[in-house]
């Protein structure tokens, strides 16, 4: 059985989920797990719901190698779990399939080349916002809690509990502990 997962963390992506989906189902895939999750995140559910649902003789078909490992540790986790099972990975966008042994040669290779490729585009965006910061165009995110304060310090005067003004000005609890000057 082909078992297909598609993840987005935006919904800007190149890759959009029902474009994933699409290609997904047209390769063959009789499920489809999906979700809309950062690569950083720790957690992925709908990822670990899929290489469960694998069993030996399955495929796990991902639209591009960066859908399924987010470095080469994670891919190796991954890859391990799935040989345990007897399970197969497709990645639509390079053709491969870890079926074969040159497959696996090839996937070992170009993941330490998206890795690589990662390291240098972050790299690469640490420099343009150092720069960007030098230069006054970049100030980061805008204290939203802090712009707030008199607001939590009057609603904190009126008894209004900490959580009553988070949900009222929609910030964190935490936000309203920090500012409100007690």
């Amino acid at each position: 059985m082909k078992i297909g997962y598609a993840r987005t963390s935006t919904d800007h992506q190149k890759y959009s989920l029902e474009n994933q989906t699409e290609k997904l189902l047209e390769s063959g895939c009789e499920k489809v797990f999906s979700e809309e999750v950062s690569s950083v995140s720790s957690s992925r559910p709908e990822f670990e719901s899929a290489l469960e649902f694998c069993r030996e003789g399955d495929t796990l078909v991902v639209t591009t190698l960066s859908r399924f490992a987010r470095s080469i540790s994670d891919m190796w986790k991954h890859i391990e779990v799935l040989q345990e099972k007897g399970v197969s990975i497709s990645i639509l966008d390079i053709n491969l399939d870890t079926s074969t042994p040159t497959g696996t040669l090839m996937l070992n290779l170009l993941g330490s080349i998206y890795q690589f490729e990662r390291e240098i585009l972050l790299e690469r965006q640490k420099v343009g916002i150092a720069k960007a910061k030098r230069d006054g165009k970049f100030k980061g995110r805008v204290p939203t809690a802090k712009n707030k304060s008199a607001e939590i310090i009057e609603l904190t005067n009126q008894g209004m509990k900490p959580s009553e003004i988070a949900k009222k000005l929609g910030i964190g609890v935490a936000s309203v502990y920090r500012h409100r000057g007690v």
